[in-house]
C-alpha cells in the first residue's frame, strides 16, 4: 500500500482489497480476471471511503470504476 490515511479501519480495508487483487491477477490471469480483480478492488475502496471516511477519497476510486466502464 503506497501511503497510509491514519484510519486504521479504511487502510485494513484497503490493503485487504489489494492483497486479494494481487493474489487473483497472476502470471497467465486472463483479462477478464484481472479486470474483475481490479473492479471488486475499486469497488471495495470506495466502499471503504464512503464508510470510514464520509466520502472523503471516494473520487479516485469512482474514476476508476468509470474507466473499468462501470458507473459509479
Amino acid at each position: 500500500m503506497p501511503y497510509k490515511t491514519g484510519k486504521a479501519s479504511h487502510d485494513s480495508a484497503l490493503l485487504s482489497a489489494e492483497q486479494t487483487r494481487q493474489a487473483t491477477i497472476v502470471p497467465g490471469a486472463s483479462q477478464a480476471t484481472c479486470k474483475a480483480a481490479d473492479l471488486a478492488y475499486a469497488r471495495a475502496a470506495l466502499a471503504s471511503c464512503i464508510a470510514n471516511n464520509n466520502g472523503g477519497g471516494a473520487a479516485q476510486f469512482s474514476v476508476m470504476l468509470r474507466e473499468l466502464g462501470v458507473n459509479a
